[in-house]
């Protein structure tokens, strides 16, 4: 399935939040608290735990890999390839369950066709079925060998609790080269598993180590400044956390509630 170019899909209100990072719909097990109302912090330990932002996934309708579909006969490759095309529009249409239904009888009929496997994987994934995702998703990877997936791969870990394989992900996604975009979702899902574990500090280190400095920032880029503005107001550093916030505001002042954690971190004057 072709990437370049794709069409990015960005998080529907509310999305970081609900089971266990659930659908560009409700998904992760501790729901986040909201920030505390006007701009006085009693102190440090008020900054929300754990919030989890799910990395964004980048589609294009998928077209099928003439390699994928070798030997099969041509009206079924037709019909397959329009059924897949019908079930990546509802995706991109976040309408999941309606692509849930298309592609759950073609992920078991066509378990070597890539395409099918990845976006069934990414379906899940947005219906919060991390296990069931994982498991489309690590097959996807066994197929391709591709590593574009990876982040979403290590999130469905790190809504599972299976934090070691969170940083296993991110260790073969590191040493793999992948596109910027790629690297940095990897690089924030790592750093929320290190914070889940209670090492803040070494999230924020992992962090500060990615692109800080863009000459033109990206979504990716702002998701990058928030998670590490959210970290810095966990670890009590508020200055810092007000800059972060500030930097997302001024690039995209709509970027999910930027503007209410820098209003619950007030002025810092006085």
């Amino acid at each position: 399935m072709a990437r370049k170019g794709a069409a990015v899909l960005r998080p529907i209100p509310g999305a970081d939040r609900g089971d266990a990072y659930a659908a560009k719909v409700p998904e992760r097990q501790n729901r986040r608290p909201e920030p505390p109302q006007g701009p006085q912090r009693a102190e440090p330990s008020a900054a929300p735990a754990q919030r989890r932002r799910r990395p964004t996934v980048r589609l294009e309708l998928p077209q099928l890999d003439p390699a994928s579909v070798r030997g099969m006969p041509s009206s079924e490759q037709e019909r397959l390839a329009r059924r897949l095309r019908d079930a990546g529009e509802d995706f991109l249409a976040e309408r999941f369950g309606d692509a849930l239904s298309i592609l759950r009888p073609l992920a078991s009929r066509y378990a070597a066709v890539a395409e099918v496997q990845e976006l069934y994987g990414l379906t899940l994934y947005r219906l919060g079925r991390w296990t069931a995702a994982s498991h489309r998703l690590e097959h996807y990877e066994t197929l391709t060998r591709s590593v574009d997936q990876l982040p979403v791969l290590a999130d469905c870990y790190r809504a599972l609790g299976r934090l070691n394989d969170v940083h296993e992900v991110w260790d073969r996604l590191r040493h793999a080269d992948p596109d910027a975009q790629t690297m940095t979702e990897g690089r924030i899902v790592a750093a929320g598993a290190l914070a889940d574990e209670g090492r803040p500090r070494d999230a924020i280190r992992l962090l500060e180590a990615g692109p800080l400095r863009p000459k033109r920032p990206g979504e990716h880029h702002l998701r990058l400044w928030y998670a590490l503005a959210d970290l810095y107001d966990r670890v009590g550093d508020l200055q810092r956390a007000r800059r972060g916030f500030a930097r997302v505001a001024d690039v995209e002042p709509g970027f999910v509630d930027v503007h209410d954690r820098l209003a619950a971190l007030g002025t810092g004057d006085g």
